[in-house]
């Protein structure tokens, strides 16, 4: 029987409205540890305030995984040979996703995707922004171009979900089969 490979996630976390969506999301994460090898998390300041403001709490400081500086060059997906094979920046601003279009890697985050791209893995952006401008279009083509998903905040409503998280979680449970991960979670056509 052949080993099951494990993966290798890289969450980062921009200043985003949102934080609701990056909360479920390592949850999630957490309850599918057996999939998983090893999740490194990177937080900007401003993701850090904007959680504060939007949950009205830190928990992010009960998150059980490393999480690294947002200057840390020294993290290990910082570099494609630690082999991470999935990052997911949840919610992503435009600014990162601009830095990241442009090839500017001036953080660990943008380092971390930049190196994800070059390395022909896997890159997911939860964009959160609305409305979009050309400028965001153009740097979501890019991204895509370069082999990057491009998954808007854009909420279900056929599970019914009843709670603010629950709705968030129609959005994670994507980002989820998009990893890769196996999952229980609500599938059109299918009964519960």
């Amino acid at each position: 029987m052949q080993k099951q490979n494990k993966h290798k996630i890289v969450v980062a976390i921009t200043g985003a409205s949102g934080s609701v969506y990056a909360k479920v999301l390592l949850d999630k994460l957490q309850a599918l540890s057996d999939q998983i090898e090893t999740v490194g998390v990177v937080m900007s300041d401003n993701a850090k305030d904007v959680w504060r403001f939007e949950l009205d709490n830190s928990d992010f400081d009960k998150i059980p995984y490393t999480i690294s500086d947002k200057n840390n060059f020294y993290a290990p997906f910082a570099s494609g040979s630690a082999k991470f094979d999935t990052m997911i920046i949840c919610p992503c601003s435009m600014g990162t996703m601009a830095r990241i279009a442009a090839g500017i890697s001036n953080d660990l985050t943008t380092r971390a995707a930049d190196v994800i791209l070059k390395e022909r893995r896997k890159l997911i952006l939860v964009m959160r922004d609305t409305p979009l401008s050309l400028i965001h279009i153009n740097n979501m083509k890019t991204i895509t171009e370069a082999g990057g998903i491009i998954c808007p905040a854009s909420p279900s409503f056929y599970s019914k979900p009843e709670t603010i998280e629950q709705i968030a979680a129609t959005v994670v449970d994507r980002v989820i089969d998009l990893c890769g991960l196996s999952q229980n979670s609500y599938r059109w056509g299918e009964k519960k």
